[in-house]
């Protein structure tokens, strides 16, 4: 299962806005997609993480392309 460790770019870490646009794009991807061992198609489990700005978190899945999408968003600040 191909992975990837990335930082969280987000200046609020994975909360509300940035997890619901990750789990938008997870959902749409047609393969599971998980963040730290849970499903990125979900923003509530996204942000039960508790991941910060900075943090590492390890981007994993069936589809190589698929993590490094879900890869790239996490390391965005997508709250700006």
């Amino acid at each position: 299962m191909p992975s990837k460790s990335v930082t969280v770019g987000s200046a609020v870490g994975l909360h509300a806005r940035p997890a619901a646009i990750i789990s938008e794009a997870a959902g749409d991807l047609g393969s599971e997609v998980t963040i730290n061992g849970v499903d990125a198609s979900s923003a509530l489990l996204i942000m039960t993480l508790g991941a910060a700005c900075g943090d590492t978190v390890e981007v994993a899945g069936e589809v190589a392309e698929h993590v490094d999408a879900i890869a790239a968003l996490v390391e965005q600040d997508l709250d700006a």
